[in-house]
């Protein structure tokens, strides 16, 4: 099988195993929907960090709004009383008036808690280092993960307004935020590799060759977004091996030029005259005196 190590820019992202008879244009939708799976888990993880400390979501009206402006205007939160967390809940204000303060009690709190490091240690970029693959089913499984634990916390649902509900049912709307940036079009998605464009009319082995035990690094990007930056020729930790051996000689080389200490002219072979005794026999004679 043939590895793939998958970057957006200069930044890994995952290891993916294929074959070479796979075609570009298969081969970049399914690297693309792991792509944007990560981001989709990543997006639902900070959204439940959020519901664990503040609750659900206010409805669109209310959101960003003092308690004064809601008794003035009138609005209520019509889903509050409907979705509430297993095990009762505490108040907890909203910094920033997008949730209703409602936390959910301490345990329920875990709940989630512990879902959110788990399906982050799923689909984490750290898998690159350890020579682990991801695929479109460990993405799956992570969302899975994370909608079971909501489930377990708010078994009568989220409001249909609240952007973790809206994830799991893919109704999320993402225009004019930084994610909508991140999220790659599967009709939009180029593959590059040793830079240059990846044909989709031609499949993996065309392109690389039949080995099957070929390792690559392909980078993803967007249509009419421009070549890539080619991999440095150093590594990264070769090119910090090379700066801290140039930072130790520095140093050497520093100490030598602070270093007067003259004892060495004590020494026997650093005396000038040591050759002439020599030859009088005057080495290494010695006095003593009797009474």
């Amino acid at each position: 099988m043939v590895f793939l190590h998958v970057k957006r820019g200069d930044e890994s992202q995952f290891l993916y195993e294929t074959s070479t008879a796979i075609g570009i244009e298969q081969l970049s939708y399914d690297l693309v929907t792991i792509y944007n799976g990560r981001l989709k888990v990543s997006r639902v993880c900070s959204e439940i960090e959020e519901l664990a400390k503040h609750g659900t979501m206010l409805p669109p009206d209310m959101l960003g709004l003092t308690d004064e402006q809601v008794e003035e205007l009138h609005l209520v939160d019509e889903w509050a009383d409907q979705c509430i967390p297993s095990g009762g809940w505490r108040f907890n204000r909203d910094p920033v008036g997008r949730r209703n303060g409602r936390q959910p009690q301490p345990k329920m709190g875990d709940v989630l808690t512990n879902a959110i490091e788990d399906a982050k240690a799923m689909i984490s970029k750290k898998l690159v280092t350890e020579n682990k693959t991801l695929s479109q089913r460990i993405v799956q499984d992570a969302l899975d993960l994370l909608r079971g634990a909501v489930t377990i916390v708010y078994p009568m649902q989220l409001p249909p307004h609240d952007p973790i509900r809206m994830e799991f049912s893919n109704t999320e709307d993402l225009s004019g935020t930084q994610a909508s940036l991140e999220v790659i079009e599967p009709a939009k998605v180029q593959l590059w590799f040793a830079g240059k464009a990846m044909p989709s009319d031609k499949n993996l082995g065309e392109i690389v060759g039949s080995n099957e035990k070929t390792k690559i690094i392909v980078k993803l990007a967007k249509l009419n977004e421009g070549a890539p930056g080619r991999e440095p020729v150093i590594s990264e930790d070769a090119k910090k091996q090379m700066m801290l051996h140039a930072y130790r000689r520095q140093e050497e080389l520093k100490k030598l030029e602070q270093d007067d200490d003259d004892q060495y002219l004590d020494t026997a072979w650093s005396d000038s005259r040591s050759l002439k005794r020599q030859v009088h026999g005057l080495e290494d004679v010695k006095f003593k005196f009797t009474k």
